[in-house]
């Protein structure tokens, strides 16, 4: 994938580090102007299927196929078919890549829309909705977010509130949901709402809403600790109606459909984290070898040049155990427990390693002057979205027989 590399680290370096700065500042990053480059370059459907029966080149032949196609030509086949149709793994090696970008926010965003609001549209979604919100989220014409947690409901997905009764050939829509990535510029939402009575996990289900309607009201940009570029919005929704036929997939497999979705999350989070986790290391490197305490540069102590060596041995051990997980994904397995395993590494290394780095860096480690405190910020949110550090603890214990039964 030497090209889409290069290419995709061509968008980042002109298109969007040169404005993260500004973009923190403000609270927002234009996410129609960034994922429309995205889109057009083909990054945001890299695992998506095409519109048409047109055979793909497969994963063995991906990296031929892209030395001998040109950009142009490449350019012609997404816009024509949409997705690319390879699997989980490139989508993967692309998430890699955007943790080049100098903040955590817009990755966190890119992910929302490229791997977190859409996987469940793609797999059970009808031809008519993957036409109206699937194609257009591909090609970066639409801004997508995902409705799922509530005031009362983060990582305990089964108590979430939200309710959509069925009348007629209309759901109608009341309750709230809050942390919603994109949520204040986005046109659509994947929304999980309780459709019936019943047993939690099998009274929900997933809806395209598109975000214009009446009865849609954002009630907020939440300030954050970090994470600041990537808007992040409550929302609360009354008596909104939309189409039945916006149903994705069977009525009542909502929560089946959205922790499907949270394993391609979950990973998507721990391939991002990557790169900026190497970066934040080599700049510590960089500025404890010509910083000087007491004659000698901070690097020389063996403390410091120690503590960095196992830093990097952790991520790469971590760089190890997600594409092992990713290997057996897209081989057909349940990866549940090692995307769990992975999740949780993340979290935990996020934590340790900008502490530790930041640390290194003195006085200047508590300014926003430097890389290694924004990243202190933004990681921080590894361990809890997308379901806590207790929460993986708990699905690794269930899978390992040893969580005690109620």
């Amino acid at each position: 994938m030497i090209n889409r590399e290069k290419e995709t680290l061509w968008i980042i370096d002109k298109e969007i580090n040169p404005f993260v700065d500004k973009w923190e500042e403000e609270g927002q990053f234009p996410a129609h102007k960034v994922f429309k480059t995205l889109g057009q370059a083909g990054f945001l459907g890299v695992d998506k299927p095409t519109e048409k029966n047109r055979e793909v080149p497969s994963v063995t032949e991906y990296s031929v196929y892209m030395l001998q196609t040109s950009l142009c030509q490449l350019e012609h086949y997404l816009l024509e078919y949409g997705g690319m149709g390879l699997d989980f793994s490139y989508s993967i090696a692309v998430a890699e890549e955007l943790g080049s970008i100098r903040c955590g926010g817009i990755p966190m965003a890119i992910g929302v829309q490229a791997g977190m609001a859409t996987p469940a549209l793609t797999r059970f979604g009808s031809d008519e909705l993957k036409k109206q919100f699937l194609t257009p989220t591909i090609s970066g014409d639409l801004v997508a977010c995902l409705g799922i947690s509530e005031p009362g409901a983060g990582s305990d997905v089964a108590s979430i509130k939200t309710t959509a009764v069925r009348k007629g050939d209309e759901y109608v829509i009341n309750g709230g949901k809050m942390w919603t990535t994109s949520g204040c510029q986005a046109d659509w939402m994947c929304l999980l709402a309780n459709t019936s009575e019943g047993h939690p996990h099998r009274n929900k289900s997933l809806i395209c809403l598109p975000m214009n309607l009446p009865g849609i009201h954002i009630t907020k940009k939440i300030d954050k600790l970090g994470m600041r570029s990537s808007d992040t919005a409550q929302i609360f929704f009354e008596d909104v109606r939309v189409p039945s036929k916006n149903l994705i997939g069977e009525e009542g497999m909502g929560f089946t459909y959205q922790m499907l979705q949270f394993q391609e999350e979950r990973l998507w989070g721990v391939a991002t984290v990557l790169t900026p986790l190497e970066t934040i290391i080599q700049e510590t490197i960089d500025y404890t070898r010509q910083r000087k305490v007491f004659g000698q540069s901070v690097l020389q102590n063996q403390a410091v040049h120690f503590r960095l060596a196992e830093l990097a041995t952790e991520v790469e051990l971590l760089r190890s155990l997600l594409y092992r997980t990713i290997a057996l994904y897209v081989e057909g397995n349940d990866v549940t427990k090692f995307a769990s395993m992975a999740k949780l590494k993340a979290g935990r290394l996020a934590r340790e390693v900008t502490d530790s780095c930041l640390q290194f860096w003195g006085g200047m480690g508590f300014t926003s002057e430097v890389l290694v405190s924004r990243f202190y910020r933004d990681l921080r949110l590894v361990s809890i979205g997308g379901g806590t550090d207790e929460t993986m603890l708990s699905i690794i214990c269930k899978h390992m027989e040893t969580l005690p039964r109620k």
